[in-house]
């Protein structure tokens, strides 16, 4: 009996074992085969160049350099303890930090994990000499993005990292994966896909030591494409310079096309601490910085104009037809309405526009803005492009707000008064516009209403970018914008105008002036918006100052620009 029930297990677990087997080879066979194969063979990722970033007299702006990361891959480690001991004497690191990151970049067992990179060519041929004792490690060349002039156009520019987890199934049809690098902000970001260069590979097949064996396939990683843009590096750091230590921004267009010739937001930050990792402990710094330092006050940045508004108002009273140059207005310093006095800088007393506008006369606007009304100004004002995007080649621009007497009906926000009004015909209230939208509006005026497209980009590859010379003409009669002009020039060749400062020998020099007041109990903000004319060039500009006080401010800059461009025959 007992031979019998040993003779029924041994035939049970005869069938058992003949099952198991023909479940592992037949039935799964083709798994473990695969699973063999994998560990038999490596995938070594290679990441293709970005292109460079030139200006437009061909100076490289950003540029890449070879780099050296220590790689791992998960399911080849034998020994992890071990492992990170000589890491951490190879790259004279931390242990518990290279752990750390491991930890944190670690994917997929098979997929390899940077866990340091950009190490110098020593301790890569050390790692490499040692690599048969952990065949889970090895040494992967890549490329770091450089930005050579550091804060330098960094607004404008951008900066380069990994694509980080939230956005990898956004683009991973576009062929990004967690292992690419991605533009962030600037042109780096707004032409991220012509920059970008073509991923490619290694398989190779390595023994149980993690050996290679030989190279079984490759394919060649690819550059991204070159782009040239508009900036004038030699503007850039001039514009930089003269708002060191200042918030504000200065940007220089060039009348005839749109082409941003220098764009300089300040403070700035150095894009290189988010390519190089013995900067990006820096980074908690950028992100708390009261400042703002990443803001590209440029395109980003909404505030109120101030007194550059009154050109708006200008052009809308002439529009309109509720004045003509000839119309006056007497400026006794105040305008009273209700009891309240609405003051000006001065007592300026009879203004004609080209006067009021040359001594930026408040008086003058309160009952221009009165007679014309906040509806009408308001359809002026986005007519030149205020409260609108411009649409420039940068991402994350911000529209700003003009506000009307309807708008604030329709959405109920509350009832409009006539003070309103008077603040709105100064640029007050809750006005907020963008440098670039003034820079734009002065452009169009210039041209007699001609707008141009503010842009950055010049050639993508040796291919000229022709997508911004579409030019639109304003829906108002070219002779208002002569007369108008007529009082910005006014501003500047009057001994009495509020920028005569910029009355400069061989240039022809116009604008307006703006002091708005800002919140909080801190300082004005201090504008210039000019147009320039030279033999060789015809360039519309702003000088803004945050919280930079009087007008006069933004002014002496502007003198000190122009000066600095007609030395240096940029203009």
């Amino acid at each position: 009996m007992r031979i019998k029930i040993i003779r029924i297990v041994f035939v049970i677990s005869f069938i058992i074992i003949i099952a198991g087997l023909f479940y592992v080879q037949a039935i799964r066979g083709q798994y473990y085969y695969d699973l063999s194969v994998n560990n038999r063979i490596r995938i070594v990722h290679l990441e293709g160049w970005r292109g460079n970033i030139k200006d437009r007299n061909g100076k490289v702006l950003v540029d890449n350099r070879i780099s050296y990361d220590v790689m791992i891959t998960p399911q080849e480690i034998k020994n992890i303890k071990d492992l990170f001991e000589f890491l951490s004497k190879a790259l004279n690191v931390d242990k518990e930090e290279l752990i750390d990151t491991y930890r944190r970049n670690k994917f997929a067992p098979f997929a390899p994990v940077i866990v340091a990179k950009d190490i110098d060519r020593m301790k890569a041929i050390v790692i490499e000499e040692n690599k048969y004792l952990y065949p889970s490690l090895f040494v992967q060349e890549s490329y770091k993005r450089i930005y050579p002039f550091d804060k330098i156009g960094a607004h404008v520019l951008g900066y380069v990292d990994k694509v980080n987890r939230a956005k990898i199934e956004r683009f991973k049809e576009y062929g990004y994966s967690f292992r690419s690098t991605m533009g962030y902000s600037g042109v780096e970001e707004y032409y991220d896909s012509y920059l970008k260069g073509q991923e490619g590979g290694l398989q190779i097949e390595v023994n149980s030591q993690g050996k290679q064996v030989r190279l079984l396939s490759i394919k060649e990683p690819t550059k991204g494409q070159d782009i040239t843009l508009t900036i004038d590096n030699d503007l850039q750091l001039i514009s930089a310079q003269l708002l060191e230590d200042k918030n504000g921004v200065i940007i220089v267009m060039d009348n005839e096309n749109g082409e941003v010739l220098s764009m300089v937001s300040s403070p700035s930050y150095d894009p290189n601490i988010f390519s190089d990792s013995k900067k990006r402990k820096k980074m908690s710094m950028l992100f708390s910085d009261v400042n703002s330092p990443l803001l590209n006050r440029a395109v980003s940045g909404v505030f109120p104009p101030g007194s550059v508004f009154k050109a708006v108002v200008a052009v809308s009273g002439l529009a309109s037809k509720k004045i003509t140059m000839q119309t006056t207005f007497d400026c006794g310093g105040f305008y009273e309405l209700g009891g309240i006095r609405f003051g000006c800088t001065h007592v300026h007393g009879i203004q004609n526009l080209v006067q009021s506008l040359a001594h930026s006369c408040n008086v003058y606007y309160y009952n221009l803005g009165l007679l014309v009304g906040a509806d009408r100004i308001n359809q002026v004002a986005r007519s030149l492009g205020l409260g609108e995007p411009t649409h420039i080649d940068l991402p994350f621009e911000k529209a700003g707000y003009v506000p009307s007497r309807r708008q604030s009906i329709l959405f109920g926000k509350r009832k409009w008064y006539t003070g309103d009004t008077l603040n709105f015909s100064i640029g007050q209230g809750d006005t907020l516009t963008s440098p670039i939208q003034f820079v734009k509006m002065m452009a169009t005026i210039v041209n007699d209403g001609n707008e141009v497209q503010p842009h950055v980009i010049k050639l993508i590859g040796s291919l000229p970018v022709d997508t911004y010379s579409i030019k639109r003409d304003v829906k108002i009669d070219k002779s208002i914008f002569i007369e108008v002009k007529k009082g910005l020039r006014a501003a500047v060749s009057e001994y009495s105008g509020t920028a005569h400062i910029l009355d400069i020998e061989g240039l022809y020099v116009a604008g307006k002036t703006g002091t708005a007041q800002s919140s909080r109990n801190k300082e004005h903000h201090a504008w210039f918006i000019g147009n320039v004319i030279s033999k060789r060039k015809n360039l519309s500009f702003c000088v803004f100052l945050e919280h930079g006080g009087s007008s006069q401010n933004s002014t002496l800059i502007a003198r000190q620009l122009l000066l600095l461009m007609q030395k240096e025959e940029l203009l």
